[in-house]
């Protein structure tokens, strides 16, 4: 007996998005079910019953869920399409068949670890806040933070309205009169490490995303990627 299932957990389960991605798809009437446009939350349909489309292209389950670990060059941006036409990160995959998502952003200036799968359900573990997922990142900054600065921003900082979660902040180097530094963040909030930065009157000059979890970069050079492993998945969560 074929169970029904939500639609925003069919859109993910099918390597479309996300699920919270899939809710913003939905309200925005990009998904039709057997013709029929829906723009509601609590619709659940019968796999292989029900037609389901997004942006009129038919949605199937995807048989295999494949991952993959891109070292994203500054240039692409984490969408699927652009409507200015810039490049988008997928389009460094070659060769790889499956349709893939990007798991969260990296503004378009922003380098670094990026996982695309076409798994809903990991990428919803990964960005809801409750799973509290670590991301790490090497931010090059003007100017040398102090360490009471250093101490606000891992207790948590006000910005726009709502304190930042602790952070795990250190230097990594001092670059003339700048410096590197990493950051470790599990929130993640519109350009929240520039923010932080600029908060605390430390304007970024670059960044990169260095992990997941315990799942870092390693070797991959930038606008490299590599297919993920089981016990890669794991790391993500440590």
């Amino acid at each position: 007996m074929i169970k029904p299932v939500r639609l925003q957990k069919f859109l993910a389960q099918s390597g479309v998005c996300s699920r919270r991605k899939a809710e913003e798809h939905i309200k925005a009437g990009r998904v039709a079910v057997d013709g029929q446009k829906v723009q509601e939350m609590g619709v659940t349909i019968l796999p292989g019953q029900n037609r389901v489309t997004f942006d009129n292209k038919p949605v199937t389950l995807e048989e295999k869920l494949v991952y993959y670990m891109l070292n994203k060059p500054g240039g692409y941006v984490t969408t699927l399409s652009d409507p200015q036409g810039r490049p988008i990160v997928t389009s460094l995959l070659k060769g790889v068949n499956s349709r893939l998502f990007p798991v969260g952003r990296l503004d378009l200036d922003t380098e670094g670890a990026l996982i695309l799968t076409n798994d809903g359900n990991l990428a919803q573990r990964i960005q809801h806040p409750s799973y509290a997922t670590n991301k790490s990142y090497e931010a090059l900054v003007k100017g040398i933070p102090s360490k009471s600065k250093i101490d606000q921003l891992e207790t948590g900082i006000m910005l726009e309205g709502k304190k930042t979660s602790p952070a795990r902040v250190k230097i990594l180097s001092e670059k003339g009169r700048n410096c590197l530094m990493k950051i470790t963040i599990h929130e993640g909030r519109k350009r929240q490490v520039k923010k932080m930065f600029s908060q605390m009157g430390h304007h970024v000059l670059h960044l990169k995303r260095t992990a997941y979890g315990k799942l870092t970069l390693g070797s991959l050079t930038t606008g490299s990627y590599r297919l993920l492993k089981p016990v890669d998945l794991k790391k993500i969560f440590l």
